[in-house]
């Protein structure tokens, strides 16, 4: 997300300082965008933090770490950027995900629902939550769906993609006939930045869905027609990253997120929509022939 948000961002003129350890990486993907500073530093050191966010007015915070380190590293790296907003009297806008909402009851999700989360990464994310809201920062949180799109290379849509791309087998983790959500990051961001850039917005959550739900066979199809890929799916279910967690401790952590792919959690957006407007809202055919094109010239 933190890519498409600094497109995004530049696309409404306004300045950005992108931070993030890869400076390198960071001059690739922006060497072409007069409006962004670029500063690689470490969020886990705070006198960087404290350079990075000289001068800024809102920090958007869309960094994140393995899942193994998540215990111990994402309130550290919270409490650093909390420390400096405070600060600097900035506010502070969080990406964050579906996984403190816990199980799906059927229906979709507002920002009102009790969070129950059952798993270990859940109850973490409510606990940087409550972190935010008790620092006297100024935070908007926004919970989003899993994400694809151009540069999204940390998501379980893009490993499938990318496949794809190779003309490999592609792995698709999941039912392939269970329709779940996924949301292209442009349109997250465009909702994202809407939503920062008012003062009324502040001190509450937001949720994001997608455009719409789609099962791993439509996502298929459609790259087949937008690319002529004619092998079929390879479904990867709870066992086989089980087996690959005795190997892998990241695969290890991802197991106990595989009900997701179960019982989505759909977000309601009906908030947004009162409040704000319409989404912005790309059809996953445009969505995905964008995402493919990108992992190919990137190949």
């Amino acid at each position: 997300m933190g890519y498409a948000l600094v497109k995004e961002l530049c696309a409404r003129g306004i300045s950005v300082v992108a931070f993030a350890r890869g400076k390198e990486k960071l001059r690739q993907l922006f060497q072409q965008e007069k409006l962004v500073e670029i500063i690689g530093g470490d969020v886990f050191n705070l006198e960087e933090v404290e350079k990075a966010a000289q001068g800024v007015e809102i920090i958007f915070h869309a960094i994140n770490v393995p899942y193994e380190e998540w215990t111990d590293k994402q309130p550290q790296l919270l409490a650093n950027i909390l420390h400096v907003a405070k600060q600097r009297a900035t506010k502070l806008v969080m990406v964050d995900n579906i996984y403190a909402y816990g199980r799906s009851n059927g229906k979709k999700v507002t920002e009102d629902v009790q969070k129950n989360p059952h798993t270990k990464k859940g109850k973490i994310r409510l606990q940087l939550e409550k972190m935010a809201k008790q620092s006297g920062v100024d935070v908007l949180i926004c919970h989003f769906p899993d994400f694809y799109g151009p540069h999204a290379t940390n998501t379980l849509l893009h490993f499938t993609l990318e496949q794809i791309v190779r003309n490999k087998r592609a792995m698709f983790v999941g039912d392939l006939h269970i329709a779940r959500e996924y949301i292209y990051t442009p349109d997250g961001a465009r909702a994202l930045v809407e939503l920062a850039l008012r003062n009324d917005t502040y001190n509450q959550n937001w949720n994001i869905p997608a455009s719409d739900l789609i099962t791993g066979t439509e996502i298929v199809s459609l790259a087949q027609e937008i690319i002529a890929y004619k092998k079929k799916a390879f479904v990867v279910k709870k066992g086989f990253i089980r087996m690959l967690g005795m190997f892998n401790k990241n695969m290890r952590e991802v197991v106990e997120m595989f009900y997701l792919t179960e019982e989505p959690v759909i977000l309601s957006g009906e908030k947004y929509e009162r409040e704000i407007g319409l989404f912005p809202c790309t059809s996953y055919q445009e969505g995905i022939r964008q995402t493919l094109e990108s992992i190919q010239q990137q190949s």
